[in-house]
């Protein structure tokens, strides 16, 4: 089960990691395939990877704040950058570990552009594209579609992606714009993979943060992401990893 989102009251002191345990922070939207990559990591039984989601805008206010995290797998390239210049992170640790797919979701329908372009609608559901690097590739999207002025008012917003993803699968909007990793069950017929020269792609960085002591299973970890078994797993999950 993912870990609860931590807000500004939170007591750091009571997430502290255990000697083999590595806190990981991770992009919402790449929760539940971390997860996945933590238990693959976590066999041998040497390290234990805890992981903690939310937006990647969020992850990294609270980095600076002092969140005791070990790792940061973000959904974008400038937050990580950020950390590196500003001395949260260890410089030359930086990498791409997956580019995101950007998706249209609309259950029930045949067809998902023509529904959005349609209108017969009340609410599309969006991460906040201020924080959410999937949220600010959907408003390229209607942008670059005519459509961000006509349905601005119909937005239902989401702290991130899962959120936009919970506000569809509830019923509360009836179409959104979600990862393609977490509609890859859906009918085909409901998921339009958003065409890439739509958007910025989203390339999303992982990057070691500066802990004193370091924490062996940190890098471990970061090390493991590179690797042929976690690229299996993370391409499995519809995203694209990059030649490295």
């Amino acid at each position: 089960m993912m870990t609860p989102f931590w807000t500004v009251a939170t007591l750091w002191v009571g997430l502290l990691a255990a000697p083999d345990e590595v806190l990981v922070a991770v992009a919402a939207n790449f929760a539940s395939t971390a997860e996945s990559l933590a238990e693959r990591f976590g066999h041998d039984g040497a390290c234990v990877v805890r992981i903690t989601s939310a937006s990647t805008g969020t992850l990294y206010a609270q980095i600076r704040n002092g969140a005791p995290f070990d790792v940061l797998m973000a959904a974008d390239t400038l937050r990580p950058a950020l950390l590196e210049t500003e001395g949260w992170a260890v410089r030359g640790s930086r990498f791409t570990y997956a580019v995101g797919r950007l998706a249209l979701w609309a259950p029930g329908t045949n067809d998902p552009v023509a529904f959005l372009r349609g209108g017969e609608y009340r609410h599309l559901a969006v991460a906040t594209p201020s924080t959410a690097p999937y949220g600010a590739a959907a408003y390229q999207v209607l942008e670059r579609l005519s459509l961000l002025d006509a349905i601005s008012s119909r937005m239902a917003r989401g702290q991130n992606v899962i959120q936009a993803y919970q506000f569809v699968a509830s019923g509360n909007a009836e179409l959104g714009f979600v990862s393609l990793a977490q509609v890859m069950d859906a009918p085909q017929r409901e998921v339009w993979v958003v065409d890439a020269d739509l958007y910025e792609p989203i390339h999303q960085q992982a990057v070691l943060l500066r802990r004193v002591p370091a924490h062996p299973c940190a890098s471990a970890f970061v090390a493991f992401l590179r690797t042929a078994p976690a690229t299996a797993i993370i391409e499995g999950r519809g995203y694209i990893v990059e030649a490295r």
